[in-house]
């Protein structure tokens, strides 16, 4: 595991490059879990090229997705706020749904694109499909990708193959005979079903592209991949038989694509001049096992307000402004990036709507992060609880109010301390009933304030 550094450079010292415009790019990975970079301490995945990004730039070990599912943390990551401010809190969004991301919110790609940025998105979009919903009308000036996630099928996701997942990886045809998943170009379907086996090495070779046609202005690049989220593909000349080893393949291919784009940035001559952030959207799926990913040392995974299920790994890499071979502790959320990135960009967020994040360029060389506080809220957008400093607490309301005999059930009280307690085993609610008190009440009042001023989610008109 990385361990935190004590740093001697400031943010002052940091070199300006392009006008104070740097490239970003954001690669986000889907359902990887916090174990699953050697740099984050995995026994046996090898990560090669993200751990070159983490020997030159600095890892995050308390960074958080806003939620522990899909739709609601690609939101939060691009709109700078909770779920629940922008109407995508209540989990995933499907083929047949007819809400998305409202084209009013201002996303990265709609403030960058203000200052004169190229805007790409390549990759899993999952904040709506209907015209109005998908990347080209939130700030993107072109889109590539799956525009859900690639277990759902169009139009309706009726089409669904009955076939395990080991057997789905050995039979790696069923890529376009076990799904009816689409490649979407802007607006368009160009390929339906689309080839899954190929495609994290077909959103490289398209990112490579756009790199390469805009050397010369400063870029966004939004490179959400479809991939570790299950069914798991690779290309026939990466591809291990063994169904055993079908995630670790699928995250080493990752890994490999990383590297071509890496390699891409560095030829060009724009590594002094870019951000790279890497990251993953929620924790590891572990019902799938073999073909999931590990949380360790954290609780849970995916589709928990368990640390295992928000707590994901995290990867900034920036010459000339991150100093090399670091890591933090510096509490830090996926909300935070939008504004991270407008102030490294020298671009101020307007004061006409309100996020939730934090500008997180003081951890570039410290460990003291402006956030001090942040809101779980659960797959299904329920409010499950909120941590304070290291402390943790929960309040887990049953699904079932009631048990078969018709008696209540209780809620689950925890408290955690998390300096001490990462794994989340020791709970300290009955020893700490004033903090637990305190904590409630914070992050209700937290939540109404969310509540009273969440802006409306794009709908579909009933005869649209």
């Amino acid at each position: 595991m990385v361990v935190p550094v004590t740093l001697g450079v400031s943010i002052a010292d940091a070199a300006p490059t392009r006008d104070g415009k740097p490239n970003v790019i954001v690669i986000f990975t889907d359902d990887q879990g916090y174990n699953d970079l050697g740099c984050f301490g995995s026994p046996n995945i090898k990560t090669p090229n993200v751990d070159r990004l983490a020997a030159e730039g600095r890892c995050y070990t308390s960074f958080y997705s806003a939620c522990s599912v899909c739709s609601p943390s690609r939101a939060a990551l691009l709109t700078g706020c909770y779920p629940k401010r922008v109407g995508l809190h209540q989990h995933v969004l499907f083929p047949q749904s007819k809400t998305g991301l409202h084209p009013d919110e201002v996303t990265i790609a709609d403030h960058l694109k203000s200052a004169g940025y190229a805007t790409a998105c390549v990759g899993k979009w999952h904040l709506g499909h209907h015209k109005e919903t998908l990347p080209t009308s939130n700030g993107f000036d072109s889109y590539y990708g799956i525009p859900y996630s690639n277990d759902m099928n169009h139009p309706d996701n009726k089409r669904k193959t009955k076939m395990r997942s080991d057997e789905l990886w050995k039979d790696q045809s069923t890529a376009v005979t076990g799904w009816n998943t689409p490649l979407v170009q802007n607006e368009e379907i160009i390929e339906l079903p689309v080839d899954q086996r190929t495609i994290t090495r077909r959103y490289t070779d398209r990112a490579i592209e756009f790199i390469t046609e805009n050397k010369d202005q400063p870029f966004f690049l939004y490179l959400p991949h479809s991939m570790p989220h299950i069914p798991l593909y690779v290309p026939e000349d990466v591809y291990d038989a063994d169904p055993q080893n079908a995630y670790k393949c699928v995250i080493e291919h990752i890994d490999a694509e990383v590297g071509r784009l890496v390699d891409t940035v560095r030829e060009l001559g724009l590594a002094e001049d870019t951000v790279i952030i890497y990251t993953s959207d929620n924790g590891p799926w572990l019902q799938f096992k073999n073909h999931g990913g590990s949380a360790f040392p954290l609780r849970a995974g995916k589709g928990t307000t368990f640390e295992g299920g928000q707590r994901v790994p995290c990867v900034m890499w920036a010459p000339g402004r991150i100093p090399a071979g670091t890591s933090t502790n510096a509490f830090a959320t996926n909300m935070d990036l939008l504004p991270t990135i407008a102030a490294v960009t020298g671009m101020p967020l307007t004061s006409d709507r309100q996020v939730d994040g934090v500008d997180l360029t003081p951890t570039f060389t410290s460990d003291d992060s402006p956030r001090k506080e942040f809101v779980y809220y659960s797959a299904h957008g329920a409010l499950e609880g909120i941590r304070m400093g290291d402390w943790k607490y929960m309040r887990k309301v049953p699904r079932a109010l009631k048990n078969k005999k018709g008696t209540p059930r209780k809620p689950q009280i925890f408290l955690f301390n998390l300096a001490e307690d990462l794994e989340e085993q020791t709970n300290l609610a009955s020893d700490d009933p004033e903090r637990v008190k305190q904590m409630q009440a914070r992050m209700e009042e937290l939540d109404r304030e969310i509540t009273q001023n969440a802006r409306p989610v794009w709908r579909k008109k009933a005869d649209s």
